[in-house]
């Protein structure tokens, strides 16, 4: 009997034994087992960064309609948010005062003409010197100036367009005493847009640096206020003179043509302006690991062995990121498992081309 309890205790000890030693063997061949990981290379190409500002709507012109004589105001052609045609009149002072000094002024310069044709008369018969010939000419151009000057007042009283526009609030109502240069409303003609951004000076100076006979440079778009893209293309035209010294920034000014009328003065939007990068080094942004605010990729050295390198992104795009330094075009970057790895690890990689990593990315998103 005691012989067969020692002959099972021997059993299971065995048992035992194998069981350990099975799994010693597993971990220690897990722990030889070298991981397969995505990997690719960075790649060059032609790209652009889209910057964005903040911008300011101004109608190409936007101006104040003042009266230019005293008097009441009779008539109001218009409403408030019209569009207007040159021309078309718009505003009627009471004209009764000045058609009055019209008729004032022509029957005195009737008179001065009857003056004159006598005087002229008796110095064509050697009666009166040329001296008073000359008096009465001075005279009657004297009086045919003032009625010009009386028709000129009696026109100021019709107030026109002076351009098409669409007019803003009435600032009068009929029957309103107007002072000479009273204001009545505004015109705006919003045919075309001058909008006004601000740029900080490092990328002014990229900006000058880039912008010389490349057309993309000077071409933006605006992101209106709900979020939509204004389907028109502007150009930048000028660029101000001075930067803004408390700010660091100098101003720029884009014309935008507007024949839909959509866009008017005084709104805000984004600026949209395209910098461009030729022959950039691109790489997959997934690739891009941080460390206390510095970017490091690992890169597969000559031995199959994990490298971590420090990199500078100079700019971002969908998907991908601009380096300006830290890699070059041969590197092998890992792209998959950055978590799972670390510094001095050896690794077998899945070399893909750039080519169907960024078509993956690309599907992926959509």
């Amino acid at each position: 009997m005691l012989i067969k309890t020692i002959t099972k205790a021997s059993v299971v000890l065995s048992l035992i034994a194998t069981l350990l030693s099975g799994c010693n063997q597993a971990e220690t061949e897990k722990h030889e087992e070298v991981l397969t990981l995505e990997a690719t290379t960075p790649f060059r190409e032609d790209t652009s960064v889209t910057k964005e500002y903040v911008c300011q709507i101004h109608a190409i012109r936007h101006i104040e309609i003042r009266a230019l004589e005293r008097g009441y105001l009779q008539n109001i052609f218009v409403d408030e948010g019209q569009m207007m045609t040159k021309g078309q009149p718009m505003f009627k002072i009471m004209p009764n005062i000045y058609q009055a000094e019209l008729l004032k002024e022509q029957a005195e310069a009737s008179t001065m003409n009857i003056e004159y044709l006598n005087t002229k008369g008796l110095a064509d018969q050697k009666i009166v010197s040329a001296n008073e010939l000359a008096l009465a000419k001075a005279k009657l151009d004297k009086a045919n100036a003032e009625v010009k000057m009386a028709e000129t007042h009696l026109g100021f009283t019709d107030i026109n367009a002076p351009f098409d526009g669409i007019m803003d609030l009435l600032a009068v109502r009929n029957g309103s005493l107007l002072d000479e240069g009273s204001v009545l409303t505004t015109l705006s003609d919003i045919s075309k847009l001058w909008v006004y951004f601000n740029v900080p000076e490092a990328e002014y100076l990229d900006y000058k640096m880039h912008s010389s006979g490349d057309d993309r440079t000077k071409k933006v778009q605006i992101r209106m206020a709900n979020g939509q893209i204004f389907n028109q293309t502007g150009v930048i035209e000028t660029i101000e003179a001075d930067f803004d010294n408390t700010a660091g920034n100098i101003q720029f000014r884009a014309t935008f043509p507007n024949p839909d009328k959509l866009l008017r003065h005084g709104e805000t939007g984004t600026i949209l302006m395209l910098k461009p990068y030729n022959n950039a080094l691109l790489i997959p942004q997934k690739a891009v690991f941080e460390i206390m605010d510095k970017n490091y990729v690992y890169i597969i050295n000559k031995e199959g062995k994990l490298e971590q390198r420090m990199i500078k992104i100079e700019a971002e795009i969908p998907h991908l990121f601009i380096v300006n330094e830290g890699l070059q075009e041969d590197d092998k970057i890992l792209i998959e498992g950055l978590r799972k790895v670390h510094s001095g690890e050896d690794v077998k990689i899945d070399l893909k081309s750039p080519e169907k990593v960024r078509s993956e990315l690309e599907l992926y998103t959509e």
